[in-house]
């Protein structure tokens, strides 16, 4: 039996298969200055939050630009793209297992609201979720306020939530909001960097229906998130 009555989803890099994207624009972005491009396997070393301390690790200088208009130059160049990029594979399924299950789910993403609200609705899964929770800005600087906001509103026990997500951030919010939190690799972090935490890592999406109440494992609350 699943040991959780309430998944939250991170977005970008757990659901959404899209750091090949976020690689293509900043690359972009850094060729316009003639700055060094980057490959793959760097961008998952770099890539972390706030997004403005990644910044600086590649290589941008605040004082002759602003991260706002850097910034913004990236998200613009991302959102022209952004029906480009799909879903993980067996994404849709497993939550739609789960769900069968009883299982209910959200998001919780440091997406902007209302373009989250377009690709979830562009991929026809909005029914799968009792709510998306995205930020206000495109800036993506974090989501824990927002997930400590709603867990306020689901009313759940916190140990009957689990957190799902692809970076060290997923893991942070999970600790603030005091929810087991597991993490899969193939997001927009290295699994060396996603180990740090401590946190359950899980290959693949399908793993989470692996998971039982039995075994202890590396979660916040560490008891239930089992070895798979």
């Amino acid at each position: 039996m699943f040991p959780y009555k309430h998944i939250m989803w991170d977005w970008n890099g757990t659901l959404v298969n899209d750091s090949w994207l976020s690689v293509k624009i900043i690359n972009q972005v850094l060729s316009k200055r003639q700055m060094p491009c980057i490959d793959h396997e760097r961008y998952l070393k770099l890539f972390g939050f706030p997004v403005s301390d990644y910044y600086l690790r590649l290589g941008f200088d605040f004082g002759l630009e602003s991260f706002e208009k850097i910034g913004t130059e990236f998200i613009e160049g991302y959102e022209a793209n952004k029906y480009t990029v799909g879903l993980h594979e067996n994404a849709v399924e497993v939550i739609q297992t789960l769900k069968a299950g009883g299982v209910s789910h959200s998001i919780l993403s440091a997406y902007k609201q209302e373009t989250l609200d377009e690709l979830v609705k562009h991929f026809q899964i909005d029914d799968l979720f009792m709510k998306i929770v995205g930020l206000d800005n495109h800036f993506a600087e974090s989501k824990v306020e927002n997930g400590i906001q709603w867990m306020a509103e689901l009313g759940m026990e916190a140990s009957d939530i689990l957190f799902v997500g692809d970076t060290e951030h997923d893991h942070e919010v999970a600790m603030a909001i005091g929810v087991d939190c597991v993490l899969i690799e193939g997001g927009h972090q290295a699994r060396e960097t996603i180990a740090k935490t401590g946190a359950k890592i899980l290959t693949k999406i399908n793993d989470i229906l692996l998971l039982t109440g039995t075994t202890a494992g590396g979660g916040v609350q560490g008891a239930k998130v089992a070895d798979v």
